[in-house]
């Protein structure tokens, strides 16, 4: 891929530019620098959408809804764009490497689409008129709701890394875990359908999501990276643009990701 062959000449680059590998024999660098670009596959708990028009005398929500991911990758990342699929990147500092801490940007592009098919319990007003009943979602019947484009977890992280462990030679493997916490806002891509109106699709800052990550990050040759990841998230999605109306909705997801990066010394030296 492209982009594995950039992060390779990237620290080839780096190494020959600072001459880190003779430097960190007599010091260390206080910071250090990653990025990273991965994968991901995600399941959503049962959840309650709640719409709103107005104009339309609605006032009602589809009831313990199942959604599922679409992940992309497995049939469309090697002949598709890279950002078509279920992806997820991060960038992140370590400020002090003796203590582990880090701050990080954590994107996960993923995708919530209600399942097809499904029988939704629907309850409320629409069009003035008290409403306990259900529906079958599905494009045929002029249901839909998809966040296809993206739910799109965006958070700013806290990271503390602990050494599990590292070669004593010359310290070009080791193996690290990372636990991560932090807070975001959602932008996700809004796509729907009730009772045969859709909206216009598009994206929009939609609410805000927490989210606590677990990480096992593999370094080869000191600068590159591989990073085992699972994620629990729970997004708040507020203000939803629909047809003649908005929306909101929330649930939890537990995501998997697997991660390659390049992390890279930066800041003053230390001995």
């Amino acid at each position: 891929m492209v982009f594995l062959r950039g992060l390779a000449l990237f620290a080839l680059a780096y190494t020959l530019s600072t001459g880190t590998i003779q430097a960190q024999t007599q010091s260390e660098r206080k910071g250090e620098f990653y990025f990273s670009w991965g994968y991901n596959t995600e399941w959503y708990t049962r959840s309650n959408v709640y719409v709103n028009q107005p104009e339309l005398q609605n006032n009602y929500s589809f009831r313990n809804i199942k959604g599922h991911d679409r992940k992309g990758w497995d049939d469309e990342i090697l002949n598709k764009d890279f950002t078509i699929p279920q992806y997820n990147y991060r960038i992140g500092y370590f400020f002090n490497k003796k203590k582990g801490l880090g701050f990080e940007i954590n994107f996960d592009h993923t995708k919530f689409i209600f399942s097809d098919g499904q029988n939704a319990a629907i309850k409320g007003t629409l069009n003035g008129r008290a409403v306990d009943s259900s529906v079958v979602f599905s494009q045929a019947n002029g249901f839909y709701y998809y966040l296809n484009n993206g739910a799109n977890f965006l958070l700013f992280n806290i990271v503390k890394r602990m050494n599990v462990y590292t070669t004593k030679k010359n310290q070009a493997f080791k193996i690290d875990f990372l636990g991560k916490a932090g807070i975001g806002p959602v932008i996700p891509h809004v796509e729907n359908s009730f009772f045969g109106h859709a909206n216009d699709p598009h994206f929009q800052f939609g609410g805000w999501n927490v989210g606590l990550e677990a990480a096992f990050r593999f370094t080869f040759a000191k600068y590159i990276y591989l990073e085992y990841c699972n994620k629990l998230d729970y997004a708040r999605y507020s203000n939803l643009k629909i047809y003649s109306g908005t929306a909101k909705h929330a649930f939890g997801t537990y995501e998997m990701i697997l991660n390659l990066g390049g992390t890279f010394p930066m800041g003053k030296k230390i001995h």
